[in-house]
């Protein structure tokens, strides 16, 4: 790792220069250095480091001239501005060049009106932010695109970078391989053994990234991968690198766009490693601060039971933190145990009015379940953050007339084998309320029509 002195930020040649951004230290350390620098840590105490942009420059154009570039730019053609996340470069990363930006047209999901799983739950306005209808089916893909791009700068301008590496629970690998390989980078991927679905890992294989299976959980491959970034100069991919989350944190841009600039009266988002939350709440903090939006959303943090250090900390209003040992999770891809973005979660989720919430086995198998019979098709990330909306719902911390957002973070598709065992009552404490399991019947009319009309008219 070069951390090196703290240098001046720069700038990269680029169709608006005066939009600049650059690395400081998320602890408020003094200096900056620049984007195109590998460096994870402050230099000076060694906290993780933030993107910062020039505000000031940021403020030469109107709120209204942002929204109107925005919408002009939203899903059309021109390269690489069609993308939900590049549409949005000024404000995520401005130093790449247009012609090294790796992009798969991600962002620009649906907003999913979620209109009858709402009425069932005494809820006005639900919306599900469909974050896995992306290139490889998840939310990870929106970060991804604009840390490979970087690295593709850098190795444009003579770095000498031989691969990017992650540790992953599944979805992360499968954003870095995709992007790595359409940019004819390296790519290495440390991943748990046994704690990814089959369709997880499949996809960095099948994209060629070189895929390291442990006998350890994520917090083990972390610390591993780590090690490895910091001594070989292979560049780390995780989202401690804050690259990640700044195409992440247009998920909110995105949001309040497809809402005509409107704000949701609540955002709840499942909770693992903790770079989501942390850059959803920049997101729309950084609107704010720019004058497109004149109040925030109450933002929810939705962890598994079985992996809550957030949940277990703000129950003691943040005032101590302790990392767990995570146990197996139906949720796999936040069985995180000791989140690398704890210190920026716990700093967006206290700008806000913020809740953490946890959800049980059960409780978010069902809820994924109950969305499903809706017309969703939910991964169980999704499902703990349903489950919590419903406790939050019931408690009254959220009112009936409130419009709010879950961010569902993957396909489900992804998870078939979790949906598989649910239905067929399979899933170890888990009693299956909504399973929809197949009626076995030999190939006779007879009892196909009248096991048909039983059905019929049960529903």
């Amino acid at each position: 790792m070069a951390n090196g002195a703290v240098s001046q930020s720069f700038e990269l040649t680029s169709a608006e220069p005066q939009f600049r951004a650059w690395f400081a230290c998320a602890a408020g350390c003094s200096g900056e250095l620049p984007l195109n620098q590998v460096a994870y840590y402050c230099p000076k105490c060694g906290s993780l480091l933030d993107v910062h942009h020039d505000i000031d420059v940021l403020h030469t154009r109107s709120a209204h001239a942002w929204k109107q570039i925005f919408e002009d730019r939203y899903r059309r053609t021109s390269y690489p501005y069609g993308s939900g996340v590049w549409g949005k470069k000024e404000m995520v990363c401005p130093a790449v060049d247009d012609a090294n930006v790796v992009s798969m047209y991600e962002g620009g999901t649906n907003l999913f009106w979620a209109e009858r799983l709402g009425k069932q739950i005494g809820l006005e306005e639900l919306w599900v932010k469909q974050c896995g209808n992306s290139h490889t089916g998840s939310f990870k893909d929106l970060g991804m695109t604009v840390l490979v791009s970087m690295v593709k700068q850098m190795i444009a301008e003579g770095t000498k970078i031989p691969a990017v590496a992650c540790a992953s629970t599944g979805d992360t690998s499968a954003a870095l391989a995709a992007y790595c390989a359409a940019a004819a980078i390296p790519a290495i991927v440390i991943l748990p053994r046994n704690k990814v679905s089959t369709a997880q890992l499949i996809q960095p294989m099948a994209n060629g990234a070189l895929t390291l299976s442990l006998d350890t959980d994520f917090d083990g491959c972390m610390k591993i991968v780590r090690e490895l970034c910091t001594k070989e100069n292979i560049y780390l991919a995780n989202s401690m690198n804050s690259l990640r989350l700044e195409g992440q944190k247009t998920i909110s841009l995105e949001i309040v766009q497809q809402f005509d600039w409107e704000v949701p009266d609540v955002v709840i988002v499942p909770g693992g490693n903790l770079g989501n939350i942390s850059a959803i709440g920049r997101g729309f903090l950084l609107m704010r601060e720019l004058g497109m939006i004149d109040r925030l959303p109450r933002l929810v943090c939705a962890q598994a039971q079985r992996a809550n250090p957030l949940y277990r900390s703000f129950q003691h209003n943040f005032a101590e933190y302790k990392p767990v040992r995570a146990k197996k999770t139906l949720a796999s891809a936040i069985q995180i145990g000791d989140p690398v973005s704890i210190n920026r979660a716990i700093r967006a989720l206290q700008s806000f009015d913020s809740v953490v919430e946890q959800a049980t086995e059960e409780e978010l198998a069902d809820a994924s379940a109950l969305a499903d019979r809706t017309g969703l098709f939910n991964c169980p990330h999704t499902g703990v953050a349903l489950a919590v909306l419903f406790k939050l719902l019931e408690r009254g911390q959220i009112k009936s007339h409130e419009r709010v957002v879950v961010i569902s973070t993957a396909h489900g598709l992804k998870f078939t084998d979790f949906k598989r065992r649910y239905h067929e009552g399979k899933l170890r404490g888990v009693a299956s309320r909504h399973a929809n399991r197949p009626v076995e019947l030999p190939a006779d009319y007879t009892k196909a029509r009248d096991a048909i009309f039983r059905a019929l008219e049960n529903t």
